[in-house]
């Protein structure tokens, strides 16, 4: 969403090189909130391209106000994409060079557009990346949360049950988890990941780049409960932390074996320990037997 309080009273626009256009699609990235992070290059490709298809030609419409932008827009969104896609393809096989947009950030990520390049591709067009702001990204970046590597979930799904699926096949997930959410469901989705992901720590970023941008950290459990109460507007990034690793100590070995040993002789129950908690198989075995003796 475009930030007019971040952003009243400067002006963006730009005088732009002359440049022409190869024909294809070029996947431009537009700011998140705050309009000063607009590229340089995004501003030379909108005014140079022939059309810009945009998610919502309003929201587009004030970016291209602010840079000057006088490019015909043609909405290109979930709704009309299966109906409008081929003329598109047609306009760039004959010579036409084509923005794709989205009211926010990077096109693709969460936002229309991946059967418009899958197709553009199949036709043996030329798809370009424009990069630029993005959600994720930006969050990952101040949150203070391990960004060695992470997992983008996008936005779960409304129905708890569904919801409840989603979140179990990604516990193991070994990074970050990183999804959107909106304000009303925020408090929800937190509880559930809190079940699913246990007491793990999480940051809520929201308003990122914009005049009341805020990064809040705690367990899933308190986050969901906090904002159960009081939703907060907007899009929302989730970056749950992964899971903490603490060294397997000899409780937790014989702790696993005792359990294993009630359904599996000492050598089953010796490989699985070695392999669940990552010792050694002939410290496992000698662990087991000597707990088998002792029964």
């Amino acid at each position: 969403m475009i930030d007019a309080a971040a952003t009243e009273g400067q002006s963006f626009l730009m005088e732009p090189r002359s440049i022409i256009l190869k024909s294809g699609l070029y996947v431009t990235a537009t700011p998140i909130g705050n309009l000063g992070d607009m590229t340089y290059r995004a501003v030379e490709t909108m005014k140079a391209a022939d059309l810009i298809l945009c998610e919502d030609t309003r929201q587009t419409a004030k970016l291209c106000s602010a840079y000057g932008i006088e490019t015909p827009r043609s909405p290109y969104h979930d709704h009309n994409a299966a109906r409008v896609r081929p003329g598109i393809i047609t306009k760039m096989q004959d010579g036409a060079a084509i923005c794709l947009v989205s009211d926010a950030g990077t096109p693709l990520i969460s936002d229309p557009g991946y059967k418009l390049v899958r197709e553009a591709r199949d036709a043996g067009l030329d798809v370009f990346p424009v990069p630029g702001a993005n959600a994720a990204i930006t969050a990952l970046c101040a949150a203070g949360a391990p960004s060695d590597q992470f997992f983008f979930a996008g936005f779960p799904p409304s129905k708890s049950g569904a919801r409840e699926q989603v979140f179990n096949s990604l516990s193991t997930v070994p990074g970050v988890i990183a999804f959107y959410e909106t304000g009303p469901r925020l408090g929800d989705s937190l509880i559930a990941m809190a079940k699913a992901f246990g007491d793990r720590q999480a940051v809520v970023a929201r308003e990122l780049t914009k005049l009341h941008e805020e990064f809040r950290e705690g367990i899933l459990m308190e986050l969901g409960q906090s904002y159960k109460d009081q939703p907060p507007k907007g899009e929302i990034v989730i970056l749950v932390f992964p899971a903490e690793n603490r060294p397997v100590d000899d409780k937790d070995i014989n702790d696993y074996l005792q359990n294993a040993l009630e359904e599996m002789s000492v050598k089953d129950a010796a490989a699985a320990a070695a392999q669940e908690l990552g010792i050694a198989k002939k410290t496992a075995y000698q662990r087991a037997l000597a707990i088998k003796e002792r029964r």
